[in-house]
């Protein structure tokens, strides 16, 4: 699967979203940078194919259908829009991606899946006071249950904290299973990643083909 952002904008004078180009498809990783409150959250949208641009084209596998990418694509902790109540424990939120994946998602069901997730330590911990990282490893391991989804967009996993280079490295995990996903984040996250995949390759900890999925794309984002 493959999905094509050209020239994309939305908003006056591409207040919301300026105009942007870019690409995510299965078995690669890759990170969009988009800076201010409101811009990663209507990229996010746009990639995953819930809202439509005011200019410029969404295409997957070079038609346009955005009922296909909704179906096909998860839209993964987007603020406001997909982003769990801060208040619901790690069991609540399990129980809910469950129940969305058509799976039992009763206190077994729950307790047996986040035995396998290693979360089971968390369970009744507010999802707002969890580690960054396992949020998102909680929030994309229950999108991906989800019947026929193929790809993830992850908004904004910067503003929880932590280290960027965690939740990167999540990412790729998650392509390196096949699937599409597109991070977006801010500019210093995406500086780090850089940095760190630059130091990887001098140092040699891995081969030039490990890092093909990873994509930094500037896309005209502001």
């Amino acid at each position: 699967m493959r999905i094509d952002l050209r020239d994309v904008a939305k908003g006056r004078d591409g207040l919301a979203l300026p105009t942007t180009s870019l690409t995510y498809e299965s078995g690669r990783a890759t990170l969009a940078r988009a800076e201010t409150e409101q811009r990663p959250t209507v990229l996010g949208l746009i990639a995953a194919g819930r809202m439509r641009p005011d200019t410029g084209t969404v295409r997957i596998d070079g038609r346009s259908d955005a009922s296909a990418i909704r179906r096909l694509v998860a839209l993964v902790d987007a603020p406001g829009v997909s982003d769990p109540a801060p208040d619901v424990t790690v069991a609540g939120v399990a129980a809910e991606e469950l129940m969305f994946a058509g799976i039992p998602s009763g206190p077994i069901s729950v307790a047996r899946w986040l035995d396998q997730l290693g979360l089971s330590a968390i369970a009744r911990h507010p999802v707002a006071d969890v580690d960054p990282t396992d949020r998102l490893r909680l929030l994309t391991e229950f999108a991906i249950l989800r019947d026929g989804v193929e790809g993830v967009v992850l908004v904004s996993p910067d503003r929880h904290g932590g280290d960027p280079v965690a939740w990167w490295s999540l990412a790729r995990g998650l392509a390196d299973r096949g699937f599409a996903v597109l991070v977006i984040a801010g500019d210093a996250s995406a500086a780090a990643i850089a940095a760190d995949t630059m130091l990887a390759r001098m140092q040699g900890d891995e081969p030039d083909e490990a890092h093909e999925h990873e994509v930094i794309a500037e896309g005209g984002l502001a």
